[in-house]
C-alpha cells in the first residue's frame, strides 16, 4: 500500500507531518480518526480530522494533495449520499402501520 506525508493543522497534530495510507483511487481518506487514551481507564477520546485540499500555488481543478484539518464539532464529517434519495424523506406510512 502507499502512503503520503500529509500535514496536520489544528488540534493536538498541529505542525506535524505524518505518513497517511491512500486508498485505492490513490487519496487519503476522507476523515482521519486519533484514539487518545485516558489516563484514567476510561473510555479512550477520539479527534477527528477532516481533509481539504492544500493549495500550493497555482490551482489546478484537480487536487492531488491534501491536509487535515482539526475539527472538534464532527462538522465535516462525509455520509454516503444516494442519488435517489431525497434530504430529510421519510418513508412512506403511518408509524404504528404494520404493513408499511
Amino acid at each position: 500500500m502507499k502512503s503520503e506525508d500529509t500535514p496536520f493543522e489544528g488540534g493536538p497534530l498541529d505542525g506535524r507531518v505524518l505518513p497517511v495510507l491512500l486508498g485505492v483511487t490513490g487519496h487519503p481518506p476522507k476523515t482521519y480518526r486519533v484514539p487518545v487514551p485516558d489516563p484514567d481507564g476510561g473510555p479512550p477520546t477520539v479527534l477527528l480530522y477532516s481533509r481539504v485540499p492544500r493549495v500550493e500555488g497555482r490551482q489546478i481543478g484537480l487536487t492531488r494533495r491534501w491536509k487535515y484539518l482539526y475539527d472538534p464539532e464532527g462538522r465535516h464529517t462525509h455520509k454516503l449520499k444516494w442519488p435517489w434519495t431525497k434530504p430529510g424523506a421519510t418513508p412512506g406510512g403511518k408509524p404504528d402501520d404494520a404493513d408499511g
